[in-house]
């Protein structure tokens, strides 16, 4: 099975790729913050610095319906452990929403942390 144009630009960590599986009106919905982030500027903004921040990323598998795709992750931030999946829906082939869902507590804690700081640090 080949992977998404989406799975591909994450395990290569090219924001060029990334830029290219991004719909314009991209939304994205954070697992640390209640409103969703709206247009692929600002998306490619905070998905970078996700790059920045996860260390040890890895797919561990995937499932895919249609256009959905659910992306199952793992990673380590400082010394916490995270398990998380993207929750992909594409339309016309490009990124349309991406969700993303953290858990545990502690990790999520220490992602929203991290992006804090990596955030204010390419301001």
């Amino acid at each position: 099975m080949s992977h998404s144009p989406f799975r591909a630009a994450i395990e290569a960590r090219s924001l060029d790729l990334l830029k290219a599986a991004l719909a314009p009106d991209v939304t994205f919905r954070s697992p640390a913050v209640h409103a969703p982030y709206e247009g692929r500027d600002l998306v490619l903004y905070i998905l970078g610095a996700v790059l920045q921040v996860f260390e040890d990323f890895a797919y561990q598998g995937e499932i895919r319906d249609g256009d959905d795709e659910m992306l199952r992750f793992r990673a380590r931030v400082g010394d916490r452990e995270v398990d998380g999946v993207d929750i992909v829906t594409y339309a016309d082939g490009l990124v349309a929403e991406l969700t993303v869902m953290i858990r545990p507590l502690s990790a999520l804690k220490a992602v929203r942390d991290a992006m804090a700081v990596q955030l204010e640090a390419n301001r």
